[in-house]
């Protein structure tokens, strides 16, 4: 072979020997290759466990264009050929190429002596929509361009999470070059390195595109119901992931609570986070009584409610916030607490209410119960279901417990002791009983007597009007019979 131009091409007899050798070698094997784009790919220019002889004249041509040649340690390079920046590197003069795109796709030769290496590259380029940054419950969507020589492969493609979990998509639209696959909702867990498995049976392709997702969110579930008792102290906590999965970009959120779902939402802190992952807080109200922990975990968003009160209960909603899109976490409060009426010591006979009652709605499988701390079976009372207020009238002293229960399991208890009266309470009690009887007794006696003695004066009244009418009348009657005189 003569040796290579230095100026535009190579002499027309290197293109005479080159197009003799490719028609010769039109029946040889074609090596398959896959490159992803955007990414580097290196074509062989001799057969596996073979070398190339030194100062042999090498060729490399894209299609039936020439774009590299070397010849007495002179060498050719033809730009503007591809898309890609490519070197041939190595003893071997392997063809590197990076950052080729899709058109860069085809049949690559490399020539040396009579000898003629065919590759078909076969180029993908895989897209994650969001550029592969979600918030928590986002659907993705995973595109996958490919091009190839003729003759153009069947592709069928499987995708494994982070967990190396199969993902069956919930939708695909498939074209000869294009393939959309609509996954379901994400997960704070899925963060991590994904895999797009393809294959073709002809030509035979198997390959793995790895790709990230990063999915910013919650730890804790989306909805959390927690249990506290009046005057305790409790601390609800939101634990983020930023830092686990290295989220390198600003977000911000708030910290709002409401009473009632339909209720105002009242905003209590709002917090951002910087790509560095700083994180700062400021409170937003003083009418509402809680606290930001100075030492929490990291990742955290908490508030302390030092010392519980009922109408603390309610929803309390954690919300981040990245480029318009959101995402919240909620957590329920329910808060229990128990009295008595009347709340004064149990005399003896006595009876007393005992009430205990829950801030909100509990789930079907939670319930209310009464009982008496080492009483028997009779002194257990329970709610039923979706009840939130129980009862239980008792006549004997002690110390009684209101249990709330959620799948046979106790999460929270309210202790309410019931005190015995003193015995002189009991004698005054009974005293100021029969006294009252005896006062009772004795007004009615004097309402009768009262009663009786005005029913006789009426009727001596009566009977004295009578009379006097009566001689009137007498008296009348007589002057009308006087003789005249």
């Amino acid at each position: 072979m003569k040796s290579c131009s230095t100026g535009v091409s190579c002499t027309p007899a290197v293109f005479l020997v080159l197009h003799l050798g490719l028609i010769s070698s039109m029946a040889q094997q074609i090596e398959q290759q896959i490159g992803i784009a955007g990414r580097e790919v290196t074509l062989p220019c001799v057969p596996p466990g073979s070398s190339l002889p030194r100062h042999t004249a090498v060729t490399w041509m894209y299609s039936n264009t020439l774009i590299w040649c070397m010849d007495n340690n002179k060498i050719f390079k033809k730009s503007g050929i591809i898309t890609g920046q490519f070197e041939v590197v190595g003893t071997n003069k392997q063809l590197k190429l990076w950052n080729f795109e899709l058109s860069d796709a085809g049949i690559y030769t490399c020539q040396y002596g009579s000898h003629n290496v065919r590759t078909a590259l076969h180029v993908f380029k895989l897209t994650v929509s969001l550029d592969g940054h979600f918030l928590q419950n986002e659907v993705p969507e995973l595109t996958l361009l490919h091009n190839s020589p003729d003759p153009k492969p069947d592709l069928s493609i499987t995708l494994f999470n982070s967990n190396n979990n199969r993902v069956t998509p919930e939708g695909e639209n498939k074209s000869p070059q294009k393939s959309i696959l609509y996954l379901k909702k994400l997960e704070a867990t899925d963060s991590g390195t994904w895999v797009c498995h393809v294959h073709s049976d002809s030509p035979l392709i198997n390959q793995n595109i790895s790709f990230a997702v990063k999915v910013l969110g919650f730890q804790n579930p989306d909805m959390e119901r927690k249990y506290a008792t009046v005057d305790s102290t409790v601390i609800l906590s939101w634990h983020l992931n930023f830092q686990k999965i290295k989220w390198n970009k600003g977000f911000t959120g708030q910290l709002n609570w409401k009473q009632q779902k339909s209720a105002k939402a009242h905003e209590l802190l709002d917090f951002n986070v910087t790509a560095l992952g700083e994180q700062h807080e400021t409170k937003k109200t003083s009418h509402f009584l809680f606290e930001i922990p100075e030492r929490k975990p990291e990742s955290a968003i908490q508030v302390k409610l030092p010392k519980v009160h009922f109408n603390h209960s309610g929803h309390y909603q954690c919300q981040l916030a990245y480029k318009g899109r959101r995402v919240q976490s909620n957590i329920e409060l329910v808060v229990m607490k128990v009295s008595a009426n009347p709340a004064g010591p149990l005399s003896r006979g006595a009876k007393m209410t005992l009430i205990c009652q829950v801030s909100g709605p509990l789930p079907p499988n939670a319930h209310l119960s009464w009982e008496r701390v080492n009483g028997t079976q009779m002194d257990i009372k329970n709610s039923k279901q979706h009840e939130v207020k129980l009862e239980v009238n008792i006549s004997a002293a002690g110390l009684w417990s209101c249990h709330l229960i959620e799948d046979n399991d106790r999460k929270i208890s309210l202790h309410y002791h019931v005190e015995e009266a003193p015995v002189w309470i009991n004698y005054v009690v009974t005293g100021a009983s029969a006294g009252g009887s005896v006062l009772a007794f004795a007004l009615v006696c004097l309402c009768i007597i009262s009663g009786i003695n005005w029913q006789r004066r009426r009727q001596r009244e009566k009977r004295m009007a009578q009379a006097r009418q009566y001689l009137l009348e007498n008296k009348t009657c007589q002057c009308q019979h006087w003789p005249k005189k």
